[in-house]
């Protein structure tokens, strides 16, 4: 079952609705979920906040709710958590913790600049995030058989992320300094975005009204719709879709490219597969 899970967690990133990307932080106001072995330059505010084994966090930790912080990782400021925290076996946090709830804490763990917690303190091991991660997705998704969950998963992401609360989710291994966003695989941008980055997958799709101040990259697929302005060039190996009210004020550069005739491109087009233009809705 770990394998099949990983092998869908390295498929999917979503930045929910409103999500901002600022110079030095990632904000939601609903939960984050961060993927095992990340890299982050960021610090993280949101509402409960999971961040995965052995995963580095250059700046904060900030969450209303709970802060789950896995084995090994190493937060680079201070952890705050409005509610409990779970702080894993040999965790570094490079500033203060603070918890305004319970504090599950494992060993070997060290914080230089101590830390208060205003309800019961147990110092144990606690449930791995990987696993906590897993039982929060199926009760998200109210499924009860862990298969379900990578056709479920394949379906929300398409489909139904507005029927739920979906989180802000960073796949395994994903990157992200002040200058590069890089994850494995497919992200999908919400609406109403406003990201500081250039943009690193192996899909894009960008809802409406989201403002990127950088460029897009992908291996495969780029979509951008009604509202989207892109302050950098747009380039992919296969198609990009350029839609109805779209904005790129760099290049854009793929096999193939679909632009709708109300959509604008600033600078040069290159489609050595041809270019298709787009007329009505």
């Amino acid at each position: 079952m770990r394998e099949r899970t990983v092998k869908n967690w390295h498929k999917h990133c979503l930045l929910p609705d409103g999500t901002e990307l600022q110079e030095h932080s990632i904000r939601t106001l609903r939960n984050i979920v961060v993927g095992e072995f990340c890299q982050i330059d960021y610090g993280l505010r949101g509402a409960d906040v999971f961040v995965g084994e052995s995963s580095k966090i250059r700046e904060y930790v900030w969450a209303s709710g709970d802060a789950r912080i896995g084995n090994w990782c190493e937060i680079g400021g201070d952890v705050i958590a409005k509610q409990d925290a779970y702080i894993g076996e040999g965790v570094t946090i490079n500033g203060k913790l603070s918890v305004s709830g319970a504090l599950d804490i494992g060993e070997k763990v060290t914080i230089r600049d101590g830390f208060e917690a205003r309800g019961d303190i147990e110092v144990r091991n606690p449930m791995p995030v990987f696993m906590f991660i897993l039982i929060y997705l199926m009760t998200l998704l109210r499924i009860e058989n862990e298969k379900e969950l990578d056709r479920i998963l394949d379906d929300l992401f398409s489909e139904e992320e507005e029927k739920l609360e979906v989180p802000l989710m960073i796949p395994a291994r994903s990157k992200l300094d002040l200058k590069v966003f890089s994850v494995p695989s497919t992200m999908k941008i919400g609406k109403g975005c406003r990201l500081h980055g250039n943009i690193r997958a192996g899909s894009i799709d960008v809802q409406q009204n989201t403002v990127i101040f950088g460029s897009l990259r992908a291996r495969n697929r780029i979509a951008v719709v009604d509202g989207v302005t892109v302050h950098g060039n747009v380039e992919s190996g296969s198609t990009v879709y350029v839609r109805k009210g779209a904005h790129i004020l760099g290049d854009v550069k793929a096999k193939s490219i679909v632009l709708h005739e109300d959509a604008r491109v600033d600078g040069t087009i290159e489609a050595p597969h041809g270019l298709r233009i787009e007329r009505g809705v």
